[in-house]
Parts: C-alpha cells; sequence; structure tokens
C-alpha cells in the first residue's frame, strides 16, 4: 500500500509539472496576437482582415446552373446540381470541361447541397433545408465509389434528424437554423455544418457513417458572419475550411479552422478571409487536395439588368497563409522544439542574429524560411556561436530549420 501511494504522489507530480509547462496562448505566427512563449493553442489568436483573388475562373456548361457540392478526386473535380439533377459530373481541373459522368440510378434529389469523400465513399448530403425548416426526410447518401463504374451503383442511405429542434412546425422560407450545405467526413464520423439564415452563425452537429437513423448531435456553434455553403476537410493536417457568402449582397468568403485539438474544430485557429469576387457570387462549393490550391464553384445568379454572374468554377490559393502550417514550419510543436539546444538572439533582431549551439558535436546546416515556407538562405553553424548575416531580409517573421536529428525549428523577427 504504501508503495501504491509513493507511485501515485510521483505520478501526480509528473502531471502536475507537465501541466504548469503548458504555456497556452496564440501560437500561430501569422496572427496578430501572436505569443512567442505560448506552448499550447488556446484558440485565441486574431487577425487582419485579409482579401484573396482567384488564380482562374472557368465557365460551366448550362447543365451546371445549379452546381453545388465539390471534391477532388481521380484527377478531376465533381460536382452535382442542388435540385432534381442525379448525375455526378468530373471536371478537368483546368478548362472546368465535363470529362466524365456518374448517374445514379434509384435516387432522387430533393436538395443535394454538399459532397464529401473518404477513402471508399462519396457522401452526397440532400439536406437542403431552407424552404419552411421542418424536413423530416434528411439523409446523406453514401455511394461505394468501386460500384460506380456498373450499371447500378450500390447506394446507402443514413437518415438523420437534428438533437435540438424540437419544434417541425413550418417556418418562413430562409428563416431556420436547421437549413445545411456543409458537411465533411472523417474516420469516424460525419459533421455538419449549418446555414443560419437569421443570426448568420453555422452550428456543428456529428452523426455515424454507417447506413441507419440517427440522431445528429450537436457540438458547437461559430459566429461566421455570413452563410455557410461548402465544406472542405484535411484530416490529417486539422485543417477545414467552409466556403459562404454575405447575407444581404451575397460577398463570397472563406472561413478557416486549423491547428485545433482532435475534432474539437473551434479549439484552434478560427480565421475568415474575403475574396475579391464581386458581390451575387453565389459561391456554393469547396474542395482541395493538398490545403494550398482551392476549387471553387458559384452557381448561376441573374437579376436582370442588373447582375448577370453565370455559373463558373474558380481556383485560388491560400499558400501563403496555410503553407507554413502545412509544413510544420509554423507549428507549436515545432517552433519550440530544441530550444533547450538552440538560442537565437538578439530577437528581434535588425542586421545579425547569433545562432548558439549547445553541445554541437559537428558541423550543422540550416535554413531560414519565410512563412510562405520559401527558402530565403542558408549557412552553416560550426561551433557554440555562429554569426548569421540578416541585413538583406525584410522585415518580418522567419522560421530557422537545422538539420539536426529532430529538425530543430526556430522562430526569428527581422526588425
Amino acid at each position: 500500500m504504501e508503495k501504491l501511494s509513493v507511485i501515485f504522489v510521483l505520478v501526480f507530480q509528473m502531471v502536475l509539472v507537465a501541466c504548469q509547462a503548458q504555456t497556452p496562448g496564440c501560437t500561430d505566427p501569422l496572427a496578430n496576437n501572436y505569443d512567442p512563449s505560448a506552448t499550447q493553442n488556446d484558440g485565441s489568436c486574431t487577425y487582419d482582415p485579409v482579401t484573396v483573388s482567384p488564380l482562374t475562373t472557368s465557365p460551366l456548361i448550362s447543365a451546371l446552373a445549379e452546381t453545388s457540392g465539390l471534391i477532388v478526386w481521380e484527377d478531376y473535380v465533381w460536382t452535382h446540381n442542388d435540385d432534381s439533377d442525379t448525375v455526378l459530373y468530373g471536371l478537368d481541373t483546368i478548362t472546368a470541361e465535363v470529362m466524365d459522368e456518374y448517374p445514379l440510378a434509384g435516387v432522387k434529389n430533393i436538395d443535394w447541397e454538399d459532397i464529401s469523400q473518404d477513402e471508399k465513399y462519396i457522401y452526397v448530403g440532400d439536406f437542403g433545408n431552407n424552404g419552411s425548416g421542418n424536413r423530416t426526410d434528411l439523409h446523406i447518401l453514401r455511394v461505394d465509389k468501386n460500384s460506380l463504374n456498373s450499371e447500378n451503383a450500390e447506394i446507402d442511405t443514413i437518415w438523420f434528424s437534428y438533437s435540438d429542434q424540437t419544434d417541425l412546425s413550418p417556418q418562413e422560407p430562409n428563416a431556420t437554423d436547421f437549413d445545411c450545405e456543409a458537411l465533411i467526413a472523417g474516420s469516424d464520423s460525419i459533421y455538419l455544418f449549418t446555414k443560419q439564415w437569421l443570426s448568420a452563425q453555422t452550428s456543428i452537429y456529428s452523426l455515424p457513417k454507417d447506413p441507419g437513423t440517427y440522431v445528429a448531435k450537436y457540438k458547437a456553434t461559430q459566429d461566421v458572419q455570413g452563410l455557410v455553403t461548402g465544406a472542405t476537410y484535411l484530416e490529417s493536417k486539422k485543417l477545414v475550411v467552409l466556403s459562404g457568402y454575405s447575407n444581404l449582397f451575397i460577398n463570397p468568403f472563406f472561413y478557416l479552422f486549423y491547428d485545433y485539438k482532435s475534432e474539437d474544430f473551434l479549439s484552434g485557429n478560427k480565421r475568415k478571409i474575403n475574396t475579391s469576387l464581386t458581390s451575387f457570387h453565389q459561391v456554393e462549393g469547396i474542395a482541395t487536395a493538398d490545403g494550398l490550391k482551392y476549387y471553387v464553384s458559384n452557381e448561376n445568379f441573374e437579376r436582370p439588368p442588373i447582375v448577370n454572374n453565370p455559373q463558373r468554377l474558380h481556383t485560388f490559393d491560400l499558400s501563403a497563409l496555410l503553407k507554413g502550417y502545412l509544413s510544420g514550419l509554423t507549428s507549436v510543436e515545432s517552433l519550440n522544439s530544441g530550444r533547450g539546444s538552440y538560442k537565437v538572439y538578439p530577437n528581434p533582431a535588425t542586421d545579425e542574429v547569433i545562432i548558439k549551439a549547445k553541445d554541437l558535436q559537428s558541423p550543422t546546416s540550416f535554413v531560414v524560411y519565410d512563412l510562405s515556407a520559401r527558402p530565403i538562405l542558408t549557412g552553416e553553424l560550426t561551433g557554440p556561436k555562429t554569426r548569421v548575416d540578416i541585413s538583406l531580409l525584410n522585415s518580418g517573421i522567419y522560421i530557422i530549420r537545422i538539420a539536426d536529428q529532430n529538425n530543430t525549428t526556430l522562430k526569428l523577427t527581422k526588425q
């Protein structure tokens, strides 16, 4: 009994020390409240407004006037319409021409609003609910990818209702909190992001991926100040990107969740990105394969004689915002690794810094990167103190990656 007590005390002390060693704060160097001493991302980062412009814009055929969800699969961007049509269309990623089609037999399209995928299945969300907000047939079609080349694709159904929707009386059009146009498929669950017409927020729900009837569990709500219409997910990178538009003038935006804990999407960084697309571009779908290049579609929107925005496919590059994070150059683990073995001073610096290396056994190379993960200069550590000329660098934040066995990375601020 005495030995167990001693073990318990030791374990408790270890946990206490570990907790005390964690310093919560903003760990994203791109944020305007970045805290270099923080070791635990607490989701408090705030950002200056940013606007991105499309790299390319390509017209879509008239049959895709109501293009909705997007995924990237088998070298094509796949989309679907949100009414009646039950065909999946494979688009060339450059020209947006239709290169392939998969008709889904035996199903209806009441209001297909988004599409997602995992390794085995495609998930099509028939959960548009803006008419009166009281649909009782909300569901997701699960399509076996390997069966799509056959005449009759294998399709199962996931039926659901919302855990907190207790009133199913009809609402006015476009006035419900239980409309949905965005889903993502993770390893274990499907996650829904609602389109809340009056509050301009989105609520997150989870439900199983297997066929059946479920109650989608409410997880959290985020004030995105707009209407969410699509979602894309890189689960291994802890990155979710939503598409949407403002309620009044339909100005498109992206909303990013990244560097979060487990599937608690709101526990990490949350950032809204505006686009230069003009008003009344009704963006409906978003997809990415690498987290850097994004495909975005807008459906046809006409209000003659003032507005005429036909259906199009756009590409956006978010490398400047996400490449550092996705490559690990700005992750909190990397930025704080090796602090006991290396030190950069003075920091911030103007013309020169010294990299102090503890117990350096042999010359070791290093590379200085900017936050877009571009290598800016290289050098070699040859002793306990190595001077590095940074006089030609522009003012800003840089990452020094040392080619030791841990690939140690350190933050440098150039004034």
